[in-house]
C-alpha cells in the first residue's frame, strides 16, 4: 500500500527512509527548500520571483509555436516522443507485430513498449556535448530514404535504444523484447557498439549505463511480484491486478501509487550506493546543508537524521511518466491520482529557470554550520560551473526546479489559457522544450575555423559530472 500507513508520520530512521521514497516526500522536501529560498537562506542560489512571469511568457510562446491553441492535443511527457524523433518508429513496430503470423494482444503490445521504454529511459542520462547517433536503415523503423539522420543527447539515446531493442541486444537475440537473461549478457563493448561510441564519438557514462542495465537484470529476477516473466513488461500483469471499474462508468483505472511502488521498490537494486538511512539505500536522495541548518525552523516529517535530505527519484519519475502512456494509450486504463507525480528535476527544466533569471547563483556562497562557503569549480574550457550531482548547489537547484515547475503549470493554465493543462503536458510542450530552446540561444555550438563542430551547443548552464545514472 502506498504510502504505507506506518510512514504517514515517520519517527524512526527506517520509517523515514521508507517515506523518503514516496512521491509526497519529494514535494514536501522541495517545498521546504523553496521556503528557505523565499527567505534568501539558500547557500548557493538567489530566488527572483519577479522573473516567473518571464518564464511563463517564454513557455507560452514555445507552446503556441508548436501546438497553436489546440492544447488538448498536447501529448504527455514520455519516452515515446523521443523514440519518434523526426519520424515515427513506435507505430511501425506495432504494425510489424500486428502483421506477424501470431500477432500479440493489447496486453503484450503494452508489455513490449514497456520493455522498450524501460531500457531507453535507463540509458537516458546526459550524453555529453559531442556524442551523436547516425540512424541506420532498418525496416520498418527507418526506411533507406530516412537513414543517415543524426541525433544527439536524449533523442539520440532514444533512437539508438529502438534499434538495439529491435536487434535483440537486450534479450539475447530474441527481437522486440527485454529479458533478464538478455540484459545479464550485455557488455559495455556491446552497448558501445549499439550506441556507436568511438574515441571520436565519446559518450559520457558508458560504463555506468551498462552496469545499470546489468543490475536491472538482477532486479527483474529478484522481484517477480512486479515483473513476472523476468521482463519489465511483466509490469502489465502486476498492474492488471490493481484495476478497478469506476462506479457508474465503463472506465477502468489503476492507482498511481501501485505503479510508483513497483518501480521504486522493484528497481531499488539497480541504483549505485549513495545516501542511506536506517540501513536502507535511498537512491536519488541527497544532502542539502541549507535545509539541515534550518530544520529546526521548519515542520519537517520524519526522524531528525532525515531532515537534511531531499528526495528526487528523477529517473524513476521519468520512467513512470513513460510507462504510464502504454497503459493509458494501448490498454485504455486511466491513472488514478496521477497528479501525485512531480515535475522532473533535470537540467532542461532546471536550466529554464536559471537561464531566464528566476534563479541566480550567488556571487559568494553562504557559509553554514558544517558547510563552509566554497565557490563552484569551473570548466576551464567553457567557463561554466562543473560539479558532481551531489554538490549542495545541484541539490538546491533540483529542489527549486520541482517547485517552480508546479508554479509554472499554474501560470500557464492562466496565460494560455488552458485550465485543464496537466503537468505532463506542460513538461512536454513548455518547460523541457523551453529549457532546450533558451540553452541553444545562450550557448550555441562552438565551431573551428573550418566550420567543424568542436562542441555541441545547447548544454546546461551548470555542467554535471555524470556517471550515467543521474540526469
Amino acid at each position: 500500500m502506498y504510502p504505507p500507513s506506518s510512514t504517514d508520520n515517520p519517527q524512526t530512521p527506517e520509517h523515514s527512509a521508507a517515506w523518503l521514497r514516496t512521491l509526497p516526500a519529494i514535494r514536501e522536501r522541495c517545498n521546504a527548500v523553496f521556503s528557505l529560498a523565499q527567505q534568501d537562506k539558500l547557500q548557493y542560489f538567489e530566488y527572483h520571483p519577479e522573473n516567473e512571469e518571464k518564464v511563463a511568457q517564454f513557455c507560452k510562446e514555445i507552446v503556441h509555436k508548436q501546438y497553436g491553441k489546440e492544447y488538448d492535443k498536447i501529448p504527455p511527457h514520455g519516452r515515446w516522443r523521443h523514440c519518434d524523433a523526426h519520424h515515427p518508429r513506435v507505430e511501425p513496430l506495432r504494425s510489424l507485430w500486428s502483421d506477424s503470423p501470431s500477432p500479440p494482444d493489447d496486453e503484450e503490445v503494452a508489455a513490449r513498449l514497456i520493455d522498450l521504454f524501460t531500457v531507453s529511459v535507463l540509458l537516458d542520462a546526459g550524453a555529453g556535448p559531442t556524442w551523436s547517433y547516425i540512424e541506420p536503415a532498418l525496416a520498418p523503423i527507418c526506411t533507406p530514404e530516412r537513414a543517415g539522420g543524426k541525433f544527439a543527447r536524449s533523442e539520440g539515446l532514444a533512437v539508438a535504444a529502438v534499434h538495439m531493442f529491435a536487434a535483440g541486444l537486450f534479450s539475447g537475440g530474441a527481437e522486440h523484447k527485454v529479458t533478464a537473461d538478455g540484459l545479464s549478457q550485455l557488455t559495455p563493448a556491446a552497448l558501445a557498439a549499439g550506441l556507436q561510441v568511438t574515441a571520436e564519438n565519446p559518450l559520457v557514462g558508458l560504463e555506468g549505463r551498462a552496469a545499470l542495465l546489468t543490475r536491472l537484470a538482477d532486479a527483474l529476477r529478484a522481484n517477480p511480484e512486479f515483473f513476472p516473466g523476468g521482463r519489465p513488461g511483466g509490469l502489465v500483469a502486476y498492474m492488471k491486478k490493481k484495476r478497478r471499474l469506476k462506479l457508474g462508468t465503463n472506465e477502468i483505472d489503476v492507482p498511481m501509487e501501485a505503479l510508483w511502488n513497483a518501480l521504486i521498490t522493484g528497481l531499488q537494486p539497480i541504483w549505485p550506493p549513495r545516501e542511506s538511512l536506517g540501513g536502507v539505500e535511498l537512491g536519488d536522495v541527497w544532502t542539502c546543508p541549507a535545509l539541515g541548518a534550518a530544520a529546526g525552523e521548519l515542520s519537517l516529517k520524519g526522524h531528525p537524521s532525515s531532515h537534511g535530505l531531499v528526495p528526487f527519484h528523477k529517473l524513476t519519475g521519468w520512467l513512470a511518466y513513460s510507462l504510464r502512456e502504454p497503459l493509458e494509450r494501448i490498454l485504455n486504463w486511466k491513472i488514478r491520482d496521477g497528479d501525485l507525480q512531480t515535475g522532473l528535476p533535470e537540467y532542461r527544466n532546471g536550466g529554464l529557470f536559471l537561464d531566464l533569471g528566476c534563479l541566480a547563483l550567488r556571487p559568494t556562497p553562504l557559509s553554514l554550520p558544517n558547510a563552509p562557503a566554497e565557490p563552484l569549480p569551473r570548466n576551464p574550457q567553457s567557463g561554466l560551473p562543473r560539479v558532481e550531482p551531489g554538490h549542495p548547489a545541484i541539490v538546491e537547484w533540483r529542489a527549486m526546479t520541482v517547485v517552480l515547475l508546479d508554479r509554472t503549470l499554474l501560470a500557464l493554465r492562466t496565460a494560455l489559457p488552458a485550465p485543464n493543462l496537466t503537468l505532463a503536458q506542460a513538461l512536454e510542450s513548455a518547460t523541457w522544450a523551453g529549457g532546450r530552446a533558451i540553452a541553444a540561444q545562450l550557448r550555441p555550438a562552438k565551431l573551428d575555423a573550418d566550420g567543424k563542430v568542436l562542441e555541441g551547443g545547447g548544454g546546461p548552464p551548470i555542467e554535471l559530472v555524470s556517471d550515467g545514472t543521474v540526469f
